[in-house]
C-alpha cells in the first residue's frame, strides 16, 4: 500500500480476545478508547467493557482500566461507543445481551462529568435493541439513540431510533430507520448535516455483499426515506462522520465473501443526498488486511486532531491467535492529492 498510514499498538493481551473498539478525542487532545474483552468473537465468557487512554496522539496507550464486571456468554455487555454531549458530559452507550433474543438486549448507559477519570453508575433505558450507535447530540439539543433488532413480522433485522427533547428525562416512541423484507439492516452510523438533515449509514447482514445502504431524514431523525445503495460495496458497520475540510469519511469492514479488510471511504458530502448509486461519489482507501487463517477485523471508531491527522482504532486477529486493538494514524494528504483545478474529476 502506496500511502503514509502509520500502525499502532493500542492494546495487544494474548490472553483475552479485545475487539469492537470506538474512540473519542477529548479537547485536550486526549484519545479515549472503550472496547470489549471476552474469550471469543463466538463465546463472550468473560467479556467486560475496557478502557485505556492515549496522551500523546495514539502513539502510546495506558494500561487497560474497566467500566463493567465480567459477564458469561448469554448475559454479558457486548458494543460500547463513546461520545461527548453539548454539555461536556462524557457518555459510553453499550447493549447487554440476554440470551440469543436481541429484542431482550437492554441498553445502557454511564456518564462521566470529570473527562472519563470516573463514571456514574449505569442506566438503563426503557428500549431495547443491540449494537446501539453513538449516543448524540444534535445541534437542536435532541438526543438520540439508535439500535436494532430482528421483526417479528419478516424475521429480518431492522434499525430503529429514539429521541428526547429534555436532557434525557423523557424519549419518543420508536421511530423505525429503515425496514425491508429483503435486508437486514443494522448497525447504523448517523451523520448530522445542516438544517436537521441526518444521513444514517447502514450495514446489510445477509452476508451476500451487499453495499452499505443509507436512509435519510429531513426533520432531526422523526421520519425516514426509503432505503438507498451507497458505492460502498459489501460493507459491514460504516462509521461516519465529517471530516475538518468538509468531506465525509467512513471506516468499514469489506468483506464481499469470507474475507475481511478494513477500508475507508473518502464520500463527497455534496452527494450525500444523491439517491442513485452511480451519483455518489467515493474514493476507497485499503486500511488494512487481515492475514490471520481465521480473520477477524472491522469494527472502528476514528477521530481528527485540530492539525488534521486522522486516528483509527480498530481490531484485528493478524498475527495473533486471538484479536487486539490496533490503532492507524494518516493526513488527509498522505492518501489522497488535494483537488485544483488541473484535478480530474469523476464523470457520471
Amino acid at each position: 500500500m502506496n500511502v503514509n498510514v502509520k500502525k499502532h499498538v493500542v492494546s495487544r493481551d494474548d490472553s483475552i480476545y479485545e475487539a469492537w473498539p470506538d474512540l473519542l478525542l477529548k479537547k485536550d487532545g486526549t484519545l479515549i478508547c472503550v472496547f470489549s474483552e471476552c474469550e471469543h468473537h463466538l463465546n463472550r465468557d468473560g467479556a467486560r467493557i475496557a478502557i485505556v487512554k492515549s496522551y500523546d496522539r495514539g502513539r502510546s496507550w495506558t494500561a487497560k482500566s474497566y467500566l463493567t464486571e465480567k459477564g458469561v456468554d448469554g448475559a454479558h455487555f457486548n458494543c460500547a461507543r463513546i461520545s461527548e454531549l453539548d454539555d461536556g458530559r462524557i457518555a459510553i452507550i453499550c447493549d447487554k445481551i440476554h440470551g440469543n433474543e436481541n429484542r431482550l438486549a437492554k441498553i445502557f448507559v454511564w456518564f462521566s462529568e470529570d473527562g472519563g477519570e470516573s463514571w456514574s453508575k449505569p442506566i438503563q433505558f426503557d428500549f431495547c435493541g443491540i449494537v446501539p450507535d453513538k449516543l448524540r447530540s444534535l445541534k437542536s439539543g435532541r438526543l438520540i439513540i439508535a439500535a436494532h433488532f430482528k421483526s417479528d413480522t419478516t424475521g429480518k433485522l431492522e434499525q430503529y431510533l429514539w429521541y428526547s427533547d429534555d436532557g434525557g428525562k423523557h424519549w419518543s416512541d420508536r421511530v423505525t430507520i429503515a425496514a425491508d423484507p429483503k435486508y437486514n439492516l443494522c448497525e447504523v452510523s448517523i451523520l448530522e448535516c445542516e438544517g436537521g438533515k441526518l444521513v444514517a449509514f447502514l450495514r446489510e447482514n445477509s452476508g451476500l455483499g451487499y453495499p452499505i445502504f443509507k436512509a435519510i431524514s429531513n426533520d432531526n431523525g422523526e421520519s425516514w426515506s426509503p432505503i438507498y445503495e451507497t458505492s460502498m460495496d459489501s460493507g459491514h458497520r460504516p462509521v461516519a462522520a465529517f471530516l475538518k475540510d468538509g468531506r465525509v469519511m467512513i471506516t468499514y469492514r469489506y468483506i464481499p465473501c469470507g474475507t475481511q479488510n478494513l477500508f475507508a471511504a473518502f464520500y463527497d458530502a455534496a452527494t450525500l443526498f444523491e439517491t442513485e448509486r452511480r451519483r455518489q461519489r467515493v474514493r476507497i482507501l485499503p486500511l488494512d488486511y487481515d492475514r490471520n487463517p481465521s480473520p477477524d477485523i472491522g469494527y472502528t471508531g476514528w477521530a481528527q486532531f485540530d492539525d488534521g491527522e486522522i486516528y483509527v482504532v480498530n481490531y484485528i486477529k493478524d498475527d495473533a491467535d486471538k484479536a487486539y486493538i490496533r490503532g492507524y494514524s494518516f493526513y488527509p494528504e498522505d492518501v489522497l492529492f488535494p483537488e485544483n483545478e488541473n484535478t480530474t474529476k469523476n464523470v457520471f
